[in-house]
């Protein structure tokens, strides 16, 4: 709602949808020619060199990944806590971080276990999230025949014209379509990735887009703008107005829905911290996998524990604020390399290959919606700067310097064999380290 108007939201919403989709093609020609796990790592690492690379993965370890596991933790922990107490109690904060700790530990658990169990999980939980959608859009359709328009009327008056508000809401969007990148990270991983990778992104986008744009008409037709403005859960508070006794359904497949999500993204951010130890970018005993279940355990369980050290920290909102912007410029940077590599290699095999016009017009956005907040807040973007340029001296010690005092090698081999011995790892046979 920062766009001030209801009419002006939607349309935002289908605008992101259509920037996700432009964006997904051109991952889906990056993720064919460069059929490499890691996602956006790889391809800048391919396109740009090992120092971007690197400040890529260092941003995505130190903040991306843990901050946003341990935000979904707490808001799956809500959703199955919010049920059981009064309306105007508020669930102890303790209790949130605790129920959130121990859904990650148990996710990294069955993600380090089988993939194949996962995949059984993410099924489930996809249909389940589908689900709760359909229902909600279902209840919109039947409230607005039965005459429930008037939030409508009117819908484009005091639209908000400021670009940094405009922005902001271009943000908002954004993020809730985040994950169609995430199938890159797994690429090595998916069967006939030629065909796979590109089918599941042609499916899915305009399917989410279509789905979420429904949902968020009948989210506005039930609930005035104020009630929304005011939610903690919109979905909640939409079942709590329209649905009657059948409200109670909604938390829980909410809350299904959020649990899905959080085992995504533990099983695909796993993958980047792989390939990027693979490639000599961080600690060895990371590019190892099980010998028994042929999972990359040390990634999954190195990135558990900095979650759980994150869900304790009372400023991780504050964090992720100051990282999104970087996280957009990687992400420009990732699409950028399809026009590098059109020009750099030109006789690349491409089972995909998209029309220029679609990485041009995606750049050219993200840079809109990167430059921008420079204005509207520096304080926030110099602070997600300054993360990311801290990860300089830390690139040019652990990885540019080669030749480190032996007494500090052999301390690192000695954790390294530690931790093989307690995870049953080992290194895959074809792994090869590039310089």
């Amino acid at each position: 709602m920062e766009v001030g108007a209801v009419g002006t939201s939607l349309v935002i919403w289908v605008l992101c949808g259509v920037l996700s989709m432009i964006g997904a093609l051109c991952y889906a020609e990056l993720g064919t020619a460069i059929p490499k796990s890691g996602g956006d790592y790889a391809y800048i690492y391919e396109a740009y060199g090992p120092l971007p690379a690197f400040l890529y993965l260092w941003d995505a370890t130190v903040i991306f990944v843990p901050s946003t596991n341990a935000i979904m933790g707490l808001t799956f922990a809500s959703y199955v806590f919010q049920p059981l107490f009064a309306a105007g109690c508020s669930v102890p904060t303790i209790g949130l971080q605790l129920f959130a700790a121990v859904t990650i530990c148990a996710l990294t658990y069955i993600n380090a276990y089988d993939v194949r169990v996962t995949t059984k999980m993410q099924n489930v939980f996809m249909f389940t999230k589908i689900g709760a959608l359909v229902l909600v859009i279902i209840v919109g359709v039947v409230w607005m025949l039965l005459g429930g328009t008037e939030n409508f009327e009117n819908a484009f008056e005091n639209t908000e014209t400021d670009p940094g508000k405009l922005s902001v809401a271009f943000y908002s969007g954004i993020f809730s379509y985040a994950g169609w990148n995430y199938l890159n990270f797994m690429t090595e991983e998916l069967k006939d990735p030629y065909k796979n990778l590109p089918r599941a992104i042609y499916i899915s986008l305009p399917l989410v887009t279509g789905i979420y744009v429904l949902a968020n008409m009948a989210y506005v037709a039930v609930l005035t703008p104020q009630q929304i403005l005011s939610s903690d859960a919109i979905a909640v508070t939409f079942a709590q107005k329209a649905m009657g006794w059948g409200a109670f359904v909604m938390p829980i497949l909410v809350a299904i829905s959020a649990f899905g999500g959080l085992s995504v993204h533990i099983m695909t951010s796993s993958r980047m911290c792989f390939v990027g130890a693979r490639n000599g970018h961080m600690p060895e005993i990371l590019s190892h996998i099980n010998v028994n279940r042929y999972t990359p355990m040390p990634s999954l369980v190195f990135l558990c524990i900095l979650s759980l050290f994150y869900l304790f920290i009372s400023d991780v909102y504050v964090l992720i604020t100051y990282s999104s912007i970087v996280e957009s410029f990687f992400i420009m940077l990732s699409v950028s390399a399809v026009l590098y590599f059109r020009y750099t290699r030109p006789d690349i095999n491409r089972p995909i290959k998209v029309q220029l016009w679609i990485p041009v017009v995606f750049v050219i956005i993200c840079a809109f919606l990167i430059v921008v907040p420079c204005y509207v807040a520096p304080y926030e973007v110099g602070m997600g700067v300054a993360i990311t340029v801290a990860g300089i001296p830390v690139y040019l010690i652990g990885v540019a310097w080669k030749d480190k005092p032996e007494s500090f090698e052999r301390a690192l081999r000695s954790v390294t064999q530690f931790c093989q011995k307690m995870l049953m790892t080992a290194k895959e046979e074809n792994d090869v380290v590039e310089e």
